[in-house]
């Protein structure tokens, strides 16, 4: 009963570590889904009258390991 009791328990802080919560910036369109560890942001941001950037940031535990943003017109 004990061990049941302890991957139950296991079983839900790591759900609770591996759940987003989106956070919608006021830029344009960039979206970051935040989770304790990790992160992914998708860029849409306006550059004034220049155009505006868009592409994809990963990070586990606060490093990127992926990035991909360029600027558009």
């Amino acid at each position: 009963m004990k061990k049941q009791l302890i991957s139950i328990i296991v079983i839900i802080i790591i759900l609770i570590l591996m759940f987003p919560i989106p956070i919608r910036y006021k830029d344009g369109g960039t979206v970051r889904y935040q989770a304790v560890l990790y992160s992914i942001t998708n860029y849409h941001a306006l550059r004034g009258v220049d155009g505006y950037d868009t592409g994809i940031e990963i990070k586990i535990l606060g490093i990127t390991v992926y990035e991909n943003t360029t600027f558009g017109q």
